[in-house]
């Protein structure tokens, strides 16, 4: 590999690595092979053609299976009573946004380094790139891709692109009928051409965006295996260890990512790991290098939003306010900066703005994060009417994790945190712990807890509180969690101190949780 000039590389102190800003060259990812010579061409071809019908009948099942919880139904009714304007919501869309950006992991690609200039652009085998479908029309590029298969259907590397934009446009529309086709796409690639290492990254893409990572991370490892400069196989491994709480082998796969393929995927990832490990200034040093270099509107976007929550998390309103600013000036659709800049107008005092625009979210995605964030500020209004609108949202969540499910995802921590503060707490608990069995990151140890405590068990959920800041991650909802479990202990000085240090780092983290943090300080005071 070629050196990289200090003039393209942040300052790194010697003990540590930092990532670079310029990407080197190296080995491509995502360039399909010419198509080997073959038969059974008539079959693919028939498969290909029938991708939209199979897509509307794993839709319609999906829709069966949630509404035989009975929860959809509920909640479509609710939803719907008196002609609010939730007449507008599709509930069948409502299934899978599972993007670690959330957590602020961003599973997404967001716009990477590959090549091309748009969907309109084709490889030498005449595919579509996965790059050139993040900075295009996704609906015209996989029809570009249908189309091309029908012609070339044993193109082993454009079912592979195919697959992975299956998966992007789950993530992205909430479609979940789209994971059984981009699982089946996938498969034909590697039926095609076993061990290519564009669809096992793609399998790694679709395992996390289920929330499977320990699957995500094997399949990311074969990939890597077989091409060690995959750029999606390089950063779905670091997502995965992420979401898995292995801190120090993600930090080790951030570093490794960067040396091999540098570029603004790899830089965002870099700064989630710094962030949960509480280097705040290097995360965002990352990240604003990341967005210098940006030049895509997706990527821009993407990047400012990054800024964004992390500037939120501090209790940086104003900044926050004006990466969110910058992210919708170059996409004005773009519902991450949307939901963050209502959360941050909402932080700020502005909470009829901040119940407009989150609103506007829901009413395209109604995914629980938003769901939540918007029935707290219904509920926190006080009015019948609007503990009725905020009882709609919750309800709503129950819809989401219904559908959700039946497009093969897995929703315990989204349950578990959700179920905690606004549904059935049992639910919440087994859910937390469900989610504990299969990864120990410090979101699952603070939602454990959390489940723990409205359970009435607080002297269990301790150890979990505990260990969910112990990486140094500033985060204010964790801190207030930890506050409130070590005051129903009787460690009154850990509780005042937990919860002064949620209210000093972000005091408008939540509607619900700020004001019942302040209450809580306040009387621990009193009683000193």
């Amino acid at each position: 590999m070629p050196a990289r000039t200090t003039d393209s590389t942040p300052e790194k102190p010697d003990d540590d690595h930092a990532p670079s800003t310029a990407p080197e060259p190296c080995a491509g990812d995502d360039a399909p092979a010419p198509p080997p010579a073959g038969e059974g061409e008539a079959g693919e071809t028939a498969d290909v053609e029938s991708e939209d019908k199979e897509a509307e009948g794993k839709e319609d099942e999906a829709n069966k299976a949630a509404a035989g919880s009975g929860q959809r139904v509920v909640a479509v009714r609710r939803a719907a009573d008196g002609g609010r304007r939730w007449r507008a919501l599709h509930l069948t869309g409502c299934a899978v946004l599972l993007a670690v950006a959330v957590t602020g992991g961003a599973i997404a690609v967001g716009g990477g380094q590959d090549r091309g200039t748009g969907v309109d652009a084709v490889s030498a085998a005449g595919a579509l790139s996965p790059g050139d479908l993040a900075r295009g029309d996704l609906d015209a590029g996989i029809a570009s891709l249908q189309q091309h298969l029908r012609t070339q259907p044993r193109d082993f590397g454009s079912w592979a692109t195919l697959g992975v934009a299956y998966v992007e446009q789950a993530r992205t529309k909430g479609d979940p009928s789209r994971y059984p086709q981009a699982q089946r796409a996938l498969k034909r690639s590697l039926g095609l051409e076993p061990g290519n290492d564009q669809a096992l990254a793609g399998q790694a893409a679709l395992a996390a965006a289920r929330h499977d990572f320990p699957g995500a991370l094997a399949h990311a490892d074969r990939a890597l295996k077989q091409n060690p400069y995959n750029e999606r196989a390089l950063c779905t491994r670091i997502d995965a260890l992420v979401e898995l709480g292995r801190y120090d082998d993600a930090a080790k796969a951030a570093d490794t990512a960067d040396d091999r393929r540098p570029g603004i995927p790899v830089f965002t990832r870099y700064a989630y790991v710094r962030e949960l490990r509480g280097d705040v200034r290097t995360a965002r040093e990352v990240l604003e290098r990341a967005l210098n270099s940006a030049h895509a509107p997706a990527d821009v976007a993407y990047v400012a939003t990054a800024l964004g929550q992390l500037a939120w998390n501090q209790g940086e309103y104003k900044t926050a306010l004006d990466h969110y600013a910058r992210a919708l000036a170059a996409d004005d659709a773009y519902l991450p900066a949307l939901e963050g800049r209502a959360r941050a107008q909402a932080a700020s005092g502005d909470r009829k703005a901040a119940v407009r625009g989150l609103e506007q979210v829901v009413a395209r995605f109604p995914l629980p994060g938003p769901l939540v964030a918007l029935g707290e500020l219904y509920e926190d209004r006080g009015a019948d009417g609007d503990r009725a609108k905020a009882g709609d949202q919750y309800a709503l969540v129950d819809a989401w994790t219904a559908l959700a499910r039946a497009g093969g995802a897995n929703t315990d921590l989204e349950t578990a945190l959700a179920a905690a503060d606004h549904g059935d707490k049992k639910e919440a608990l087994r859910a937390a712990r469900a989610e504990w069995d299969r990864r120990h990151s410090v979101h699952t140890a603070d939602a454990l807890a959390w489940a723990l405590h409205v359970n009435g068990r607080d002297e269990e959920a301790l150890p979990y509180a505990r260990r969910a800041t112990a990486t140094g991650y500033r985060n204010a909802a964790f801190l207030y969690h930890r506050g409130v479990i070590e005051r129903a202990t009787g460690d009154q000085r850990e509780a005042r101190s937990h919860l002064k240090a949620a209210l000093d780092l972000n005091p408008g983290f939540s509607p619900l949780g700020a004001r019942e943090a302040r209450t809580a300080l306040e009387d621990l005071e009193g009683n000193r």
